[in-house]
Order: C-alpha cells, then sequence, then structure tokens
C-alpha cells in the first residue's frame, strides 16, 4: 500500500495534462458570420468527433485520479484501471486523428494542409505512447509490492514525459485554428458543448500539483 500509493499519485498528477489538448480543439471566438460555408463544413467533420473522444479521455483520467486516491487500492486494481485508462486515452486520440485527417485541409487556409497534418502526427503520437504505456502496465508483476510499485514508478516517469509531446500538440491545434478557422469551429455545437464543459471543469477544479 505505501509502495504504489504514492507513485499512483504521481502517476495521476502526470495524466492530468491529458485532457488539456482536446481542449485546444474548442478554444471560443466570437464567430463570424461571413466565414466560408466550405469551411464551416469542415469544422463540422471535425467538431462532431469531439464531444466522444473529450468524454473518453476525461473518463480515463478520472478514473485513474479515482484509484490514486483511494489507498485501499491493490496492485491487480490499479494495473486494470490504468490499462483501460491508456487503452482508452490511445483510442481517443487516435479517432481524434483520424477525423481530422478525414476532415482533410482545411479549404482556403494558407498552409492548411501542413497545420492539419502536423496536428495529425501528434495525434497519432500520443495515441502511440499511451498504447505503449498500457503495454507497460500490463507487463507488471502485480504479485510483488515493491517491483510493482518499482514499474508504476516508470510508467509515471514516462507520462511526465509525455507532457512535451501534449505541448507540441497543443501547439499544433493552436496553428491549425488560427483565423476563420477559429470562427468557424467556435459555431460548432459540437465544439461548444466541450469548451463550456472544459471551463466549468477548469474553474471547479483548480489544483497545483
Amino acid at each position: 500500500m505505501e509502495g504504489t500509493d504514492p507513485v499512483n499519485k504521481k502517476l495521476a498528477a502526470a495524466l492530468s495534462g491529458g485532457a488539456v489538448l482536446v481542449v485546444a480543439l474548442t478554444g471560443c471566438s466570437s464567430g463570424s458570420k461571413g466565414t466560408d460555408p466550405k469551411l464551416i463544413a469542415w469544422a463540422k467533420n471535425v467538431c462532431d468527433a469531439v464531444p466522444t473522444q473529450d468524454a473518453k479521455i476525461k473518463a480515463a483520467n478520472a478514473a485513474i485520479a479515482q484509484t490514486a486516491s483511494d489507498t485501499t487500492s491493490s496492485p491487480a486494481t490499479i494495473q486494470k484501471t490504468d490499462s483501460q485508462a491508456f487503452q482508452d486515452m490511445s483510442d481517443g486520440y487516435k479517432a481524434l486523428a483520424a477525423a481530422i485527417s478525414g476532415a482533410g485541409a482545411p479549404p482556403g487556409v494558407d498552409d492548411g494542409a501542413k497545420r492539419q497534418q502536423d496536428v495529425v502526427k501528434n495525434l497519432d503520437s500520443l495515441s502511440a505512447s499511451y498504447a505503449d504505456l498500457k503495454k507497460k502496465v500490463d507487463a507488471l508483476d502485480t504479485k510483488d509490492q515493491a517491483k510493482f510499485a518499482s514499474g508504476l514508478h516508470d510508467v509515471a516517469s514516462q507520462m511526465a514525459n509525455l507532457e512535451t509531446q501534449n505541448k507540441s500538440g497543443t501547439a499544433a491545434l493552436q496553428a491549425l485554428e488560427q483565423g476563420e478557422v477559429k470562427d468557424a469551429i467556435a459555431e460548432q455545437a459540437s465544439c461548444k458543448k466541450v469548451a463550456t464543459t472544459a471551463t466549468s471543469a477548469a474553474s471547479g477544479s483548480s489544483t497545483a500539483g
């Protein structure tokens, strides 16, 4: 219990940045009624994929945080919860990458294709990283407390390294979401919905780690 608890809390703290990336795709703007209808259609294709994946990623964050806060969680419970959470996060980012890839480059946007490809590459990379973390968690020895705690520590350290990937993914999304693209996204009900829940969540849980 003592061996895994601090480490699992570290894992939960490291994971808390995961949901930030999806929020970057839902930035609000005043909106512009003169936005190109083709761009509006493009934004709808992207935004319609966001709520489901955003919910999946946030639920995965919450599951790990819940397990971390329960000091009675056994290694087997931690392993099962974290494994499923990493799988869900991997699936979530992969689905977002597929949605943005499938939508194509935003029409009428300078460097739109490059910006779109940068986002897809970052999301695919995050998906692969979370899949790798799942493999590592699945391989942990739940029968040996010391080995399990040590292995979980390695997973937490790898999670901390993902912060760089999260930052570059957020930067890529912000680069894609400029000017009329931001206006078009801001007009989508699906992205507005996620932005609203993100804002209320942020105001309700501003904890320093």
